[in-house]
Parts: C-alpha cells; structure tokens; sequence
C-alpha cells in the first residue's frame, strides 16, 4: 500500500489537475497551449513556503511588499486573452514571483522569450530563484525597474502583458508592440479596473473590453505616482 504525504510532488500534481479541470469546466482555459502550461507549472514553487498547501487555491496570495501572485482564474484569463504562441517575443510588467512568466516561457519555448520587469529588487530576485529552479530560467529575463516605460533593448514585442493597474495603456508599450501584436492590461483606477485587449493594426490600437478585476497598481512614470500609493 502506497502512502501520499501531504506536500508532496503527487499530492500537488492532483491538485492542479483538479484546478485546471475546474477551469475548463468553467469555460475559462479553452486553448490546449494554456491547458497545457497550466498543468507543467508548479504554482506551489512560486509562493511564499507559509501558502504551499494553498497553491491551488483559486485566489491570490500575498508574495509580500504589497504585492501578490494572481488567482489562476486570473492567469489563465490573461495568458487566453494574450494569445501567445510557440517562438514568440514577449514583455510582462510586473513579474511578482515569476508565475505568469513561467506559464507563458511554457508556451513559447525553445525558440522564444519572456522579459519580464519588476519593480521590487527582493521581488525579482524570489521570481529568479522560482524561475531557475523550475528550469524556466534560459527561457524568461528578469529586469529590475519601472515596468511603465517598457523595455526598449529587446523590443518589438509579439505579445505584452501587464500585470499591474495602470489609468491608461503607458505610451512606451504601445511604442514597443509590434504592428499585429497584442497588449493584455487592467486599466481604471487603484481600486477596480477592466481588462482590456489590445491589438495594434495598421498603427492602429483596437481594444476590447474582457473582464472586471482589480490589480495592485502600476508604479512609475507612466503608471500611477509612488506618493497616491499605498501597501495596505
């Protein structure tokens, strides 16, 4: 008779599948691609060792200085709503403790990358030990500064994420999106925002509306200043 200890790899494997089969259920995962990277990431990885057992608990949870990793409904809306496929280039803002990089690392590799930028130094150093532990390191850049003014050295852009709510799409990311590309971005107010989706074509920005939400904000030049910002 074989014994299952609480913690364990298996015990946590039966609960993302049960998650991510939830979700289907829901009609929120659709695409293989995200079924897929849902099931391979470890979310118990890339929390605080204090939530383990509460990895696959549908919400967020505090990753602390005010920050949180999103609730895998949220993820998994974001990452179908981004689109992303196999070899593309892609910038977040906001990498919190590396989740929603390693989810979509798992969908573009080998041939493409992740650059994700966070404004905490102590956090994109937690998102780098996550991320280098579960083998996502060669795939995804970590850079520390202000997420609102993009980052210019690698871009054009396939596809930007933001994670992180800003009062309007920061004009470098739109600068920084390649004609066809798509931005996925809370926009509204510190308190609630709508998710928008945005595709740039014929210079042109297309957006829609997709779901209520409500994200820590954007800080910086082009999100919300430092001083209107509180941690609660």
């Amino acid at each position: 008779m074989m014994i299952e200890f609480v913690g364990s790899d298996e015990v946590f494997r039966a609960r993302r599948e049960k998650l991510v089969k939830s979700l289907v259920e829901e009609g929120i995962l659709k695409s293989e691609e995200v079924i897929r990277a849902m099931l391979s990431v470890p979310r118990e990885e890339f929390v605080p060792p204090r939530y383990r057992e509460l990895a696959y608990l549908d919400t967020p949870l505090s990753i602390g200085y005010g920050q949180t990793i999103s609730a895998p409904h949220m993820v998994a809306i974001m990452t179908e709503a981004l689109k992303v496929s196999r070899g593309n280039k892609v910038l977040e803002i906001g990498t919190g403790s590396g989740y929603q990089a390693a989810i979509i690392a798992e969908i573009v590799k080998p041939e493409g990358h992740v650059w994700t930028i966070e404004i905490v130094p102590e956090l994109a150093k937690f998102a780098e030990e996550n991320l280098r532990r579960t083998g996502y390191s060669d795939y995804v850049s970590v850079i520390i500064g202000d997420g609102s003014r993009g980052y210019e050295e690698a871009a054009p852009y396939d596809r930007i994420i933001v994670t992180a709510a800003a009062p309007e799409v920061p004009k470098p990311l739109i600068s920084q999106l390649r004609e066809g590309g798509r931005i996925v971005i809370p926009i509204g107010d510190m308190y609630v925002q709508i998710l928008k989706i945005i595709e740039k074509r014929g210079g042109t920005l297309h957006v829609e509306d997709s779901v209520p939400c409500v994200f820590v904000p954007l800080v910086g030049e082009y999100g919300f200043k430092k001083d209107l910002w509180h941690d609660g």
